[in-house]
C-alpha cells in the first residue's frame, strides 16, 4: 500500500497535470522537445519597431502565433492582459492534462496561485497612452483590472470554476517558484485538495526592454545570431534575454490522485525561500540568501544534500549571476558539486521573468520521469569562476530520484524547490498513513 504521508506527517503532494504556453512552443510536451533538441524560442523582436528609440537590445523570446481566441471566449480575452492569457491558456492545458474538467469537480476544496512578476503591463502602458492622447473619457473601465498582478489567478479560477483558496505571489524571477511551494502548503495544511498553481509573464514591452537594457543586465552581442544570444555559465555570456510565457502544474493530495487513477509526473518534496536583505538587483556576494533556500528546501523534503541528483539552474546568463550561482552550489554542496549536474533551461527559452520558474519547474518534472537531463546549450568557452558540470550542449540520460529548481530573483528573493520521482520515493521521507 502506498504511504499517503510524509516523515512529518504531512500529505504528500504530487503534479498530476501540466501546461505551458512559451517562445519553445504552446505545450507542455512541445517545450520539452525543443529544450531537449536546441530548437531556441530567441530571436528578432516583432512586438515594436527596435529602430524607433534605438534600441541596442533587439532580440527576445515570444510566445509565437498565440490566438487567445483558441484557449478561451474571444469577448472575455479582450478584457484580460496578455499575462492573464497565457495563465488562462496553460492553467486549461494542465487541467485537460489532469483529466480535470471544467468546471472542476470539487470547486471548494481546489484552489488557484498563479504568480506574475509584473502583471498586466501591456495593459497600464495602453491605457496611460490612450489618456494623454485621447483624454480621460476614452480610457477603459477594464484598465484597472487589467493591470493588476491578481488577474491571472482570477480569471483562471473563473475559468475552472474554482470555489477554494486565491492568492497571488509577486516575487520578480523567483514568482513561480514560490507560487508552486506556497501552493503545496495550502496542500499540505488541508485547505485545499487540488491547487492549480504556477507563473505566468507577458513583458516584452519597449518599457521593460529599455528598463532592463539601461540595467546594462540584458544581451546586446548576439543580435545577429539570436539563437546564441543565451549563454547560460559560458565565459561569453553578456546579459541575460528577455523572454514571457506561462507554466501551470496541478498540484494534488497523492490519496486522491491515485484514487482517481491520475497519471503522476512527480511529486513535490519540499521547498523554501529566503531573502538577501542585501541590494534592489545584485546578488549577495557571499550568496547567503540563495544558500539558505536551497538548504531549507533540501531540509522541507527531509533530505541529505547528496540526495540531489540534478539542478535546474536560475542560470540567468548574466556574468555576475552566473558565478554566483556556482559559488552559492560549491558553498552547499562542497566537493559534492563537482559530481551534480546542473543546467540551464534558459539558453533557449530566455529569462520568462514571473513564468520562468514555473516552466523550469516542469522541465525538472519531465527530467525525472524521462530520465534525461536537459542540456546547457551555448556552452562553449569554460568560465574558471563557473567550473561545474553544466551538461554541455547535448541531451544527458541519468538514473534521476531527485531534482532542484532554483529561482533568484531581483529584490533579493530566492526560492527552490525539490521534486521526487513518485516511483522511488520509498526512502525520501515517506512514512505509513
Amino acid at each position: 500500500m502506498e504511504n499517503m504521508l510524509d516523515a512529518r506527517g504531512r500529505p504528500r503532494v504530487v503534479i498530476t497535470g501540466m501546461g505551458v504556453m512559451s517562445p519553445l512552443g504552446h505545450t507542455a510536451a512541445e517545450s520539452w522537445d525543443s529544450l531537449l533538441h536546441g530548437r531556441s524560442g530567441i530571436g528578432p523582436i516583432t512586438r515594436f519597431d527596435v529602430n524607433r528609440y534605438d534600441f541596442p537590445i533587439r532580440i527576445a523570446g515570444e510566445v509565437k502565433d498565440f490566438k487567445a481566441k483558441d484557449h478561451m471566449d474571444f469577448k472575455e480575452a479582450r478584457r484580460m492582459s496578455l499575462v492573464s492569457q497565457y495563465a488562462v491558456a496553460a492553467a486549461r492545458m494542465a487541467l485537460a492534462d489532469a483529466g480535470l474538467p471544467e468546471p472542476v469537480p470539487n470547486p471548494e476544496r481546489t484552489g488557484v496561485l498563479v504568480g506574475t512578476g509584473a502583471g498586466g503591463f501591456d495593459v497600464a502602458d495602453q491605457n496611460v497612452t490612450i489618456l494623454r492622447e485621447k483624454g480621460f473619457g476614452r480610457v477603459s473601465p477594464f484598465a484597472m483590472t487589467g493591470f493588476l498582478s491578481n488577474m491571472p489567478s482570477h480569471h483562471v479560477s473563473l475559468a475552472a470554476g474554482t470555489l477554494g483558496p486565491i492568492s497571488t505571489v509577486v516575487a520578480a524571477c523567483a514568482t513561480g517558484t514560490q507560487a508552486i511551494g506556497e501552493a503545496l502548503e495550502y496542500i499540505r495544511h488541508g485547505r485545499a485538495d487540488v491547487m492549480i498553481t504556477g507563473g505566468s509573464e507577458g513583458l516584452i514591452h519597449e518599457a521593460a526592454i529599455a528598463g532592463f537594457g539601461a540595467m546594462r543586465a540584458l544581451s546586446t552581442g548576439y543580435n545577429d545570431t539570436p539563437e546564441r544570444a543565451s549563454r547560460p555559465f559560458d565565459k561569453d555570456r553578456d546579459g541575460f534575454v528577455l523572454s514571457e510565457g506561462a507554466g501551470v502544474v496541478i498540484l494534488e493530495r497523492l490519496d486522491q490522485a491515485l484514487a482517481r487513477g491520475a497519471r503522476i509526473y512527480a511529486e513535490v518534496l519540499g521547498h523554501a525561500s529566503a531573502s538577501d536583505a542585501f541590494h534592489v538587483a545584485a546578488p549577495d556576494p557571499e550568496m547567503a540568501g540563495a544558500v539558505r533556500a536551497m538548504r531549507w528546501a533540501i531540509e522541507d523534503a527531509g533530505l541529505e544534500t547528496n540526495k540531489i541528483d540534478y539542478i535546474n539552474a536560475h542560470g540567468t546568463a548574466t556574468p555576475v549571476n552566473d558565478a554566483a550561482e556556482t559559488f552559492a552550489v560549491k558553498k552547499l554542496f562542497g566537493e559534492y558539486a563537482y559530481e551534480l549536474p546542473i543546467s540551464s533551461s534558459k539558453s533557449v527559452l530566455g529569462h520568462a521573468m514571473g513564468g520562468a520558474g514555473a516552466i523550469e519547474a516542469i522541465f525538472s518534472a519531465m527530467a525525472l520521469q524521462t530520465g534525461i537531463i536537459p542540456p546547457t546549450w551555448n556552452y562553449e568557452t569554460p568560465d574558471p569562476d563557473c567550473d561545474l558540470d553544466y551538461v554541455p550542449n547535448v541531451p544527458r540520460p541519468a538514473d534521476l530520484n531527485v531534482a532542484m529548481s532554483n529561482s533568484f530573483g531581483l529584490g533579493g528573493q530566492n526560492a527552490c524547490l525539490v521534486l521526487g520521482k513518485f516511483e522511488s520515493n520509498a526512502g525520501l521521507g515517506d512514512s505509513s498513513s
